[in-house]
């Protein structure tokens, strides 16, 4: 999908959002994050922020020093003036321990869709995901590109809560989850990798854009690298291309 011209809706005196589209495409989303280079190269006055999402880019204001209308302007220029050098994509492998005490919905989404755990495994870590998004949580990272024939509806009725690290899907997207927290996606597995971790620098591992493989290990590898883990030691492997 190419993404069409980009459109202002205005988010009251202190924000507005640039919308591209209405749906999940990589393409979409490739031209939030150019906009959002765009904007900070330019450092166009009075924005002090941004918060890219699936299809749009919302940029929040100081009032006092500029209005909707002007940084709307400014920005349809950028958004017009093309993509930015792309920027170096950095690819993460994610070790998962799937099913058992660490994917709870592993077996019943296996039946739901008649495969084995092991073939729902094989499928759900073969594909290289996009970060189409970081939101909704501290860190809680999107995904874009499950296989098809693993997408399911979420569950009828949402769990009080889930662990931290949980690697969950939900209709056509997948997500790493950061910290533990209400859901109503089917739990496949869980890593130790802390995407979210107060303190660290970076506080946020993921970022919009980042692709993500995930490397199934077995149960036995996961009280050693949870404690790496929790005292700051890198766990998932970074690769740049």
């Amino acid at each position: 999908m190419v993404p069409g011209s980009p459109r202002i809706l205005p988010c009251g005196d202190t924000a507005l959002t640039v919308e591209f589209g209405d749906d999940i495409d990589a393409d979409l989303n490739a031209a939030v994050l150019a906009l959002e280079r765009r904007v900070a190269e330019a450092a166009v006055p009075g924005v002090v922020e941004t918060v890219p999402t699936y299809r749009s880019l919302t940029l929040h204001l100081d009032p006092v020093l500029t209005d909707p209308a002007s940084v709307g302007e400014a920005v349809l220029r950028l958004a017009r003036a093309g993509p930015p050098p792309s920027a170096v994509r950095r690819i993460w492998r994610v070790p998962v321990v799937y099913g058992g005490d660490h994917g709870a919905d592993l077996d019943a989404v296996a039946e739901h869709h008649g495969m084995t755990p092991d073939e729902v495994i094989a499928r759900h870590s073969a594909p290289e995901y996009r970060v189409f998004m970081v939101g909704f949580l501290p860190g809680y990272a999107y995904l874009g590109g499950l296989d098809p024939r693993l997408a399911l509806s979420r569950r009828p009725s949402p769990r009080p809560t889930t662990p931290a690290g949980t690697i969950s899907i939900g209709g056509r997207q997948a997500l790493i989850a950061s910290v533990a927290a209400p859901s109503g996606w089917h739990l496949l597995g869980r890593t130790p990798v802390r995407s979210f971790m107060p303190g660290r620098d970076p506080v946020f591992l993921f970022e919009p854009g980042d692709a993500v493989r995930f490397a199934p290990i077995p149960v036995s590898e996961w009280a050693a690298l949870d404690r790496s883990a929790a005292a700051g030691e890198p766990v998932a492997r970074r690769e740049e291309a």
